[in-house]
């Protein structure tokens, strides 16, 4: 394959600074596309300068002078035939101090401001002309760029990729014309170099076809490489799990409540799943509180029938501790072993849970991260469960479903509902089943927003409730990403609620505390010991006590919607009637205030995250760590939702119908044609 180094003209530093940028092929260098466009097409005079808008202006430089007051600054004074305007530059060099010398014949272009003496352009962008230098023919497009690399030495290594050679079709004709799109090589070149009588609004709105066809070609180059890892996983083989004839329903008899229709759908579709000669590969999605825990039970029954293992993996060792307590409740009765991993067991206890998980004694074994390090062995794996799959990075989902031979089904869950445009695009080689309805019984979580300068207000509510036998979670914020400020929060918290209520019973939990620490306090918790637990996000996934009724969010403008949603999901677990109370402190912030309203107007967690997607991005709302997925750069999921739908359905019949279309088309779009690393 051809690489940049390979292309005449370009320097070594040039080519060091484009790979800082992931540029390393002429395909790459292709699809770096503006950030926006400048006019330089024509010359504006300086008298028709119009305030706030951007120009290009020509003129002889009359004054120029390094002031220190207010502070040191480059002030230059340009002459045309219809005025002076200044140029003021409050970071230069000696050599810009030369190049706009008195005399000097200069062309400006920038952004039209009020200054101390008139209309003046800060740090426009500048080059020297003589009377016979023309102005240029096209747009001038402005790049994502980094340090070393200007912006006419990347608009230079574009121009030199810019051939026929590397412009071909990829897709055949068939594929884009019924959707009125243009050609790969007219949308490339337009987009690099736009016509003088170009839209400049619609150029960087991105709402022109060009722009469309390379959104399309993006939205197909996903969905053909997950469509690839589809088939490529229904060709592995997996143990075929028969349906469970006694187990389930033994459980089924035993539980105090029925399941929803939702469950119940959901349940078939996994059992289904597991009778195939294929991994199973599904995600199960459901609100807090929908009751995904007894759907993964169900579906662990069928494997462990059938003589297999079962793995259940949690991000931490509440929400682990949790499982394992609730699963031997269940599963225990029933003649099932459950084992219990954690870092923070003594030897003696790790290595017999060790032994009874690679001696097949234990049939199902519940854990943290420990699972999927090498000295955890299993006798025959047959499904992994991963809870709160989010929370884990593709190497570590990858690490534990290589502990079975054959590959072991997966069931992966997630309480963070995933919007529609998200699940097509980001999950699109997974299957997706959702629980969407809640268990009978529970009551609706009301929610409020108080500002701080009523906290005496929500400090008596909480006094009273837990007066009357409710319990309550305050919950105190995250502050810059950093546990130690977050803790001391926390602890300071706690001190002031033992002063203010002297008569209540209070604890405190954070992630710093010992394990041991952590459950003793969940534990009495869980019992009604304690009236009002302080605590710091530990708490935001799997803690389940019907009786606390009451949660203060202290800061809540700092969180995140889909944290936001997560925490208050912690009450309204029973009959009682729930309130959360979102503390926060103005100023707000426009995106906090944004937040807040979206949380306060809505329970469903689909519509929480859609508004989430929209407010944060698919980048930022995944993590490309987490997702092992490129981000999208040129198409949005909201934007071009009407082209992901055409993708997705193109891509099956494509893999089939024109193979070697597909191999060029990935090989342009997703880095020399490597597939996207997904589990």
């Amino acid at each position: 394959m051809t690489t940049l180094a390979d292309i005449k003209g370009l320097t070594k530093p040039q080519l060091a600074s484009l790979k800082k940028l992931g540029l390393t092929t002429p395909q790459n260098l292709l699809l770096h596309l503006p950030l926006r466009y400048v006019d330089e097409t024509r010359i504006t005079s300086i008298r028709d300068l119009r305030l706030g808008e951007s120009a290009q202006i020509e003129g002889e430089v009359v004054h120029a002078e390094v002031t220190y007051k207010p502070r040191k600054a480059l002030i230059v004074r340009l002459q045309d035939a219809s005025g002076e305007v200044n140029l003021r530059f409050l970071h230069f060099y000696p050599s810009q101090v030369a190049s706009l010398s008195v005399g000097k014949q200069i062309r400006a272009y920038g952004e039209v401001r009020h200054g101390f003496f008139g209309y003046e352009m800060v740090h426009p962008q500048c080059k020297a002309v003589r009377d016979d230098t023309p102005v240029n023919e096209q747009l001038t497009p402005v790049y994502p760029t980094t340090a070393g690399l200007t912006q006419f030495n990347i608009r230079g290594a574009i121009a030199r990729v810019l051939k026929p050679e590397f412009l071909g079709e990829t897709l055949p004709e068939s594929v884009y014309r019924p959707f009125r799109l243009p050609g790969f090589e007219h949308s490339i070149v337009t987009l690099h170099s736009p016509p003088p009588d170009a839209d400049l609004t619609a150029l960087e709105n991105r709402a022109i076809p060009e722009w469309r066809r390379l959104a399309f070609d993006e939205l197909l180059a996903q969905q053909l490489s997950m469509r690839k890892h589809y088939v490529k996983r229904r060709a592995s083989d997996a143990p075929m799990l028969k349906p469970s004839v006694r187990l389930v329903n033994q459980l089924l008899e035993t539980l105090p409540f029925k399941l929803t229709a939702a469950q119940q759908k959901v349940v078939a579709e996994i059992a289904d799943d597991l009778t195939q000669p294929h991994p199973m590969q599904r995600l199960l999605q459901g609100d807090v509180g929908s009751g995904k825990t007894i759907v993964a039970a169900i579906a662990a029954l069928q494997a462990i029938e059938a003589g297999w293992q079962v793995a259940l993996m949690a991000p931490t060792e509440i929400l682990a501790e949790q499982h394992y307590k609730k699963l031997s409740h269940w599963l225990e009765p029933l003649g099932v072993r459950i084992a219990w991993l954690t870092g923070s067991q003594n030897k003696a206890a790790r290595q017999a849970n060790l032994d009874a998980a690679s001696s097949g004694a234990a049939q199902m074994v519940v854990g943290t991260h420990v699972l999927f390090q090498e000295n955890v062995s299993f006798a025959r794996l047959g499904l992994a469960i991963i809870d709160e799959q989010h929370r884990f990075g593709v190497q570590q989902r990858l690490a534990l479903r290589q502990k079975g031979q054959p590959e072991p089904h997966q069931l992966m869950m997630s309480a963070t509902p995933i919007p529609r445009t998200l699940s097509m695009s980001y999950y699109a080689d997974l299957d997706v089943s959702v629980i969407d309805e809640l268990p009978p019984g529970r009551t609706p979580i009301i929610t409020k927003l108080v500002a701080d300068e009523r906290r005496d207000e929500v400090l008596a509510r909480v006094h009273e409730a837990c007066l009357q036998g409710r319990q309550a979670y305050w919950v105190c914020p995250l502050i810059e990403e950093s546990e130690a400020l977050q803790l001391q929060t926390a602890q300071d918290t706690y001190a002031h609620m033992q002063t203010t209520f002297p008569d209540l019973k209070i604890a405190l939990v954070h992630g710093r505390l010992k394990p041991a620490e952590k459950q003793a306090v969940m534990d009495a918790f869980a019992r009604n010991k304690i009236h009002l637990l302080v605590a710091t996000t530990v708490i935001e996934v799997g803690v389940d006590v019907p009786n606390a009724s009451l949660m203060v969010i202290e800061h809540a403008e700092r969180f995140g919607l889909s944290q936001l949603h997560q925490l208050r999901g912690r009450v309204g677990r029973g009959a009682n009637k729930s309130t959360c109370i979102l503390l926060y402190q103005m100023p707000l912030s426009e995106t906090a205030r944004a937040r807040l309203k979206v949380i306060f107007e809505n329970t469903d967690g689909f519509v929480i995250a859609q508004e989430d997607l929209k407010l944060r991005g698919p980048g930022e709302y995944l993590g490309t760590r987490q997702s092992g997925v490129p981000m999208l750069k040129i198409a949005d999921l909201e934007r071009d939702a009407d082209l992901l739908q055409v993708a997705k359905d193109m891509a099956g019949s494509l893999l089939e119908t024109a193979p070697q279309a597909v191999e060029a088309h990935l090989q342009r779009w997703l880095s020399q044609g490597a597939e996207l690393v997904k589990v």
